[in-house]
Parts: structure tokens; sequence; C-alpha cells
């Protein structure tokens, strides 16, 4: 009886041995047909779209983080014919924006395709900026489009303090580190270096603009004053190029 139950177990081992091989071979084929079959769909001709909603800020889902990566795989796709971004957005970070716009330019430039911005209801501020760095922009007629402009707020309480008698007490090493503290006065100087810090913004902003726009932008002096207008506008004004979705 030994000896048979030694080849029974020796038959359950050959019998375990050959189904763990059929499943290799299994998943080898799998890799090999199925995910070579999707991959081959994913790059039939298309277009490619990507969106931008909400504010753009870091960690949000408008973050150049996420837009950067979304906008790379849409470009090296072989199959993607033209890239749409999607924007539907009030603004957000300049840093992100910049960020996203720079990366535009040099897909652009490396893949040659063409790249269209489609705006649903806003596309504001630093959603602008992103959006002067495509070849055509498309808007709605009631869309808001524009705000090119930079701002820096806050609340300042030194009055209510001095009605309640309440004292600030902030120690700093450094005669500007409390700069723009809401419970502390702003000396002239320091609203004169913020002033500044905001004018350079701008000007990038409106250079970015500029190159992107070229000679269809109609410039006004309230171009840049941080206004915004409807979509039928902005295609008058040369902000966007055509009414379409």
């Amino acid at each position: 009886m030994a000896s048979i139950n030694e080849q029974r177990s020796a038959r359950r081992w050959r019998l375990a041995g050959r189904v763990i091989w059929a499943l290799v071979i299994l998943a080898v084929l799998w890799v090999v047909f199925v995910k070579d079959v999707a991959t081959t769909t994913s790059s039939t001709p298309h277009t490619a779209v990507v969106e931008i909603k909400g504010e753009i800020a870091s960690g949000a889902d408008a973050s150049a983080e996420f837009v950067v990566a979304a906008l790379r795989s849409a470009f090296e796709d072989s199959g993607s014919r033209a890239v749409v971004l999607l924007i539907n957005s009030p603004g957000g970070s300049p840093v992100q924006a910049g960020m996203i716009n720079d990366e535009m330019l040099r897909l652009k430039a490396k893949y040659n395709k063409p790249l269209y911005a489609v705006v649903e209801e806003t596309c504001a501020s630093a959603a602008y900026y992103i959006a002067a760095g495509a070849d055509e922009i498309f808007v709605d007629k009631a869309s808001i489009v524009g705000s090119i402009g930079v701002l820096m707020d806050g609340f300042g309480f030194t009055g209510a303090m001095d009605k309640l008698g309440v004292e600030r007490r902030l120690l700093t090493a450094g005669k500007n580190k409390g700069f723009l503290d809401p419970f502390s006065p702003m000396s002239e100087e320091q609203r004169e270096f913020a002033h500044q810090m905001l004018a350079q913004i701008h000007t990038q902003f409106i250079n970015v603009v500029k190159k992107g726009r070229g000679e269809r932008l109609h410039e006004t002096p309230e171009t840049f004053s941080g206004l915004f207008w409807t979509g039928e506008q902005a295609v008058e004004m040369g902000l966007a190029d055509k009414l379409g979705s």
C-alpha cells in the first residue's frame, strides 16, 4: 500500500505541475496578444481631449502635475491627430498655468500636432493664460473669457483691534517678515513692493497672451485691465477665434 500511495502522490504532483505550466502559458499568451490588441486599439486615429476644470492649483485636479501628464499622453499617442483642451475654470495659480503653458509649447513643437482650446462656461485669468498657447480658441457666445490680471488679497483688522483694545504681539527677525500679516499695519514701502511684484507677474501674463494670439489680438486699453467678456465679445477682440463646442 505504501508503494501505491507513493505512485498516487507522484501522479498528483505531475498533474499539479501540468496545471501550473498551463496557467503560465495562458498568462504569457494574454500579455502577448490581448495586451497588444488593447494597445493597438488605443492608437487608432482619434482626437485626444484633456480637461482643465475647476481651480488651477497645486494638488487640484487642474494642477500642472495632472494636466502635463495628460498632455504628454495625448501628444505621445501615435493615434492622436489633434489635442483638445476642454476648459471650464475661473483661474488660479500663475505658476501652475505657466508650467502647463510651457509644456504645451514644447509638445506642439516636438510632435507637430494641432492643439485647440474649447471653452465651456469660463476661461478666466490663469485658465486663459493656458488657453493662449493653443493654435485656436473656441468659445460659446455666453462663455466668460479674459480677466488678464493678477491679484493678491487678504484682510486687515488693525482698526477693529484698536477699537477693541487688542494688542498685536508679533516678534520677527527681519523687518518685513510680518509682511501681509492681517493684524499688523502695512507700510507704504511694503505696499509698493507688492505692487511691483504683481506688475512683474502681470507683464509675464501679457507677454504670453501677445505671443500666443499674435496679430489676431485687437488690443485696447482694457484688454489687459483684468476685465472679462462674453465669448462673442472675445471673438471680436481677438481673444478667441470662433464660436464652437
